[in-house]
């Protein structure tokens, strides 16, 4: 075998491996990325009861109504 091929070979094979490497860090970070969002999802903190009293503070909206202005008739 030549000594060409002998480093094509290897130089393949340490792209694999570090193809390999890059993709296990990437699911391994993601996966932590999702158990922390799933954490915060799915968290006993966050209840309904917090959201209805926020809206309970909120002050009421006015009811805004708009006449149409009168025609030549005054109606």
């Amino acid at each position: 075998m030549k000594n060409t091929t002998f480093a094509a070979i290897l130089m393949f094979l340490a792209a694999a491996v570090g193809a390999l490497v890059a993709g296990a860090l990437y699911l391994r970070r993601r996966e932590k990325e999702l158990d922390e969002y799933e954490q915060l999802l799915f968290s006993e903190d966050f209840s309904d009861d917090e959201a209805d009293e926020d809206e309970a503070d909120r002050e009421p909206e006015e009811d805004v109504t708009v006449e149409a202005p009168l025609d030549a008739d005054g109606e």
